[in-house]
């Protein structure tokens, strides 16, 4: 009873405040749904989702509410949302998804989440990359662990930039200890070393000319 008083108040509060006057009901109920997931009141997104709320609202960016989660590192909604039938590879306007998000970000739990629950792998950030492509290159170790070991994951994808996974954590990492062990960890999963970048420069190339000595090592033992 207290859930659905709450939820009605919420939606009397927007209707009243910030919805515009020729605003339908179910325009209403949108609103309201992503302010609660925005606020974390999980009694109230749950008791509108029972009701009939859309699961895969989106906001004026296009980001649905699982995805607003997602930003928000609240797992507890995460997994409210994906037990609703919350769309885990549904983009914004940035090309964002929950899963795209979670893999850039390092939230290990979240992409373990989404994997379970439909991530799709032929989908691709703004930079046409996967969800490995920036974890490598911010030292996201858990996620790198868990993407490039993950059967069917393309590894070796290459995005707009040329770059696959390895060239990323090679390019844009700093060789110390956190980016040896990502390049191992690729190397571990069977990607291919030898795929150059726009230029023809190869990431043991790279790695020797930023004298990356650990990463040297690794990519020439292979």
């Amino acid at each position: 009873m207290m859930n659905y008083l709450i939820l009605i108040l919420t939606l009397l509060s927007f209707n009243s405040c910030t919805a515009a006057p020729n605003m339908n009901i179910q325009e209403i109920n949108q609103v309201s749904i992503i302010e609660a997931v925005k606020n974390k009141q999980y009694a109230v997104v749950e008791t509108a989702l029972k009701k009939g709320a859309d699961v895969n609202s989106k906001d004026k960016n296009d980001k649905n509410l699982l995805l607003i989660a997602t930003e928000l590192n609240d797992l507890k909604m995460a997994k409210l949302l994906v037990s609703n039938g919350a769309n885990v590879n549904q983009q914004d306007k940035r090309l964002d998804s929950p899963f795209l998000l979670a893999g850039a970000s390092g939230q290990t739990e979240f992409v373990k989440l989404f994997l379970a629950n439909g991530a799709r792998f032929d989908l691709f950030n703004r930079y046409n990359g996967t969800a490995l492509i920036p974890a490598c290159e911010r030292g996201h170790i858990d996620v790198v662990k868990i993407l490039a070991n993950t059967k069917n994951f393309p590894i070796d994808h290459v995005n707009r930039l040329g770059w696959t996974a390895l060239m990323e954590a090679v390019v844009l990492g700093n060789g110390s200890d956190k980016y040896i062990e990502i390049v191992q960890i690729l190397v571990d999963a069977g990607c291919n070393i030898n795929i150059p970048d726009n230029n023809g420069t190869t990431a043991l190339q790279h790695a020797k000319s930023s004298g990356f000595s650990g990463i040297v090592k690794i990519l020439e033992k292979k």
